[in-house]
């Protein structure tokens, strides 16, 4: 016979379990059921209308499943460049050079790989929050300006990717500038020397170097 404090006990066990189970249930109705065997077509309409409705997670879900079950499409490579350029769109570069990095692996031979390795730089380009932070960004981004010129002399992107270029040239030799200008005021001659001649390097006339406008919030951090 059980006793009154089994019987509790008892009881708040079927209670926990009844509520586990309901929110298992409830869950399970949210998401609905899991979709497989769909044709490669199917998977990739889906991902252009999660795109349309602003739900990349939902595209990235969508993009494993036809990734998975149909690693052959040539709907791939396309999935793959309206996923970068919805990333883009939303400044989720990370995302967008993850995208990148897997269009240039499965079709490293494709004619519009320089299209990718030009997002790709873009996409860097764009993900500049600070100059003064963010050298190593600045470093590799040029780093990659430069294979794609030696990889791609005829590409129709060239323009934009030299556009890119000079951009981030002037902001190497803005940084330059700033620490010159730093070290000449604590009189420091020699280093400010140093640095004077790094930013002649890095643009042939200083004086076209316009100051970074910074807010004064980050200012205070720069």
């Amino acid at each position: 016979m059980l006793t009154l404090n089994k019987l509790v006990k008892k009881s708040l066990a079927v209670l926990m379990i009844g509520g586990l189970a309901l929110t298992l249930t409830s869950c399970s109705s949210k998401k609905g059921p899991k979709e497989y065997g769909q044709p490669a077509i199917y998977w990739y309409n889906k991902i252009a209308n999660e795109i349309a409705n602003g739900d990349l997670e939902a595209a990235d879900d969508t993009y494993i499943s036809l990734e998975s079950e149909h690693k052959n499409s040539p709907l791939l490579a396309t999935a793959l460049q309206i996923l970068v350029n919805a990333h883009i769109d939303e400044e989720e570069y990370a995302l967008a050079n993850f995208y990148i990095d897997e269009y240039t692996k499965k079709f490293a031979v494709s004619k519009s790989i320089d299209y990718f390795r030009y997002l790709k730089i873009k996409a860097n380009f764009l993900s500049f929050s600070s100059q003064f932070r963010e050298q190593d960004l600045i470093y590799e981004t040029q780093k990659e300006i430069n294979e794609f010129m030696v990889k791609f002399p005829n590409s129709p992107y060239m323009p934009l990717v030299g556009t890119i270029n000079a951009r981030l040239a002037m902001a190497k030799a803005s940084f330059d500038k700033e620490i010159a200008d730093l070290y000449t005021r604590i009189d420091k001659p020699k280093a400010a020397e140093y640095y004077n001649e790094k930013l002649s390097k890095n643009w042939v006339e200083p004086t076209e170097i316009k100051e970074v406008n910074v807010p004064w919030y980050r200012a205070l951090f720069e």
